[in-house]
């Protein structure tokens, strides 16, 4: 599933209602700035519209008092509010995706901050020394424009004493250089193990290493087998004094976009191959794909984010958790009506399922389908 739904996932078990927010979060300008001032009371006068608790109300004039000031725009703010406390306030870099919304359900609806942060893409970036490096673990959704910002995952003091090779010539150099070079190759198996262990702990999809030229190639050739097929390095010693910080960040994002853009593209190849097999292992439509959900059985929902707009979906207290009537419950309690986005990324969550946005087109007539776990057995009800 993406990141936002991992961090977010245990809000399902809390009972409503919650109150979603999603508002433009800038403030860099004249007329921005003006908006603070009155965004609140537009935001206070919709949620009592809504049916708002009135401690929900004043909870969320209270979170946007405190504005983004002082952070690069343009932002937007995702804020969810339940139980008279702002439980969910970020500020997510770039454009507004979609139109803001001010809405009181029954369930958490973290569909805007899915649609604003799609992906659950993590990588991992390795800035490397003779004396040991730094790991650090990002997310596609993150702040990619400074990319060694902040602290890192982990940091490795490696031995610096007899790191050193010695000018000069002779039998007796040349045994210090020898010995410098063991040393470096024992620091770079060490960071190259934490390479490994951070990558595999958060399946990253990607993983760069920059630093000493070196040490790169050092701890290139120690990564696993599992890593060095996500490697990619980076001509760039970001360690030294002066290092162009804003082109290594250009070259991070141009790479990252790339392996985001790969794997889009494979999920849809294997959609395309899978579908009219006999195995069965795709669902195509709204009826097919919930009829999966509830079976726990969608390994990856792929999904054009319009395409649900204005529909509704049941959500359930207990498994099957989304249901399109009251007919195919299986028993669970009925806890609302909710909008469709917003239920199935529910489910998703609670099945440990994935999800990938596409824009409007990208999957043909299809716009919303899924890759199963394992096969169906008879035809999936084709009900929309």
């Amino acid at each position: 599933m993406t990141q936002a739904l991992i961090d977010h996932k245990h809000l399902y078990s809390l009972q409503g209602p919650w109150t979603t927010i999603y508002v433009d979060g800038s403030t860099g300008t004249v007329d921005s700035l003006r908006s603070d001032d009155v965004l609140p009371r537009n935001v206070a006068d919709s949620m009592e519209a809504a049916g708002a608790p009135k401690n929900d109300i004043a909870a969320a004039a209270s979170t946007l008092a405190s504005t983004a000031k002082g952070m690069p725009d343009p932002l937007a703010r995702f804020i969810l509010i339940h139980g008279g406390e702002a439980v969910v306030d970020e500020f997510l870099p770039g454009e507004m995706v979609m139109m803001p919304v001010t809405a009181v359900a029954s369930v958490p609806d973290l569909s805007p901050l899915v649609r604003h942060c799609p992906e659950d893409f993590a990588y991992v970036i390795a800035e490397v020394g003779h004396g040991g490096g730094e790991v650090y673990l990002r997310y596609a959704d993150g702040d990619s424009s400074r990319p060694t910002g902040g602290e890192p995952e982990s940091h490795i003091d490696g031995d610096m004493e007899h790191s050193r090779k010695v000018q000069g010539g002779g039998w007796s150099h040349r045994r210090f250089q020898q010995h410098a070079e063991k040393v470096w190759k024992m620091n770079a198996g060490d960071v190259a193990a934490e390479i490994d262990r951070v990558a595999r702990e958060n399946r990253a999809q990607l993983v760069i290493v920059a630093g000493d030229i070196r040490a790169r190639q050092l701890v290139a050739d120690q990564v696993s087998e599992e890593t060095r097929r996500k490697l990619s390095i980076i001509d760039s010693n970001t360690r030294a004094a002066g290092a162009d910080e804003k082109t290594f960040a250009l070259q991070v994002q141009e790479l990252v976009a790339l392996v985001m853009a790969d794997r889009q593209r494979m999920l849809l190849e294997t959609l395309a191959e899978h579908e009219g097999q006999a195995t069965r292992t795709t669902a195509v439509g709204t009826g097919p794909v919930i009829t999966a959900l509830q079976q726990g059985q969608v390994d990856t929902l792929l999904l054009e984010t319009p395409s649900l707009d204005g529909q509704t979906v049941l959500a359930l207290d207990a498994a099957p958790w989304v249901a399109l009537s009251e007919a195919d419950t299986a028993g669970a309690g009925v806890i609302g009506k909710v909008p469709a986005l917003a239920g199935m990324l529910r489910a998703v969550a609670l099945t440990d399922a994935k999800v990938s946005l596409y824009p409007s087109g990208a999957l043909d007539s299809r716009s919303i389908a899924a890759l199963l776990r394992w096969p169906t057995g008879p035809d999936v009800p084709a009900a929309e």
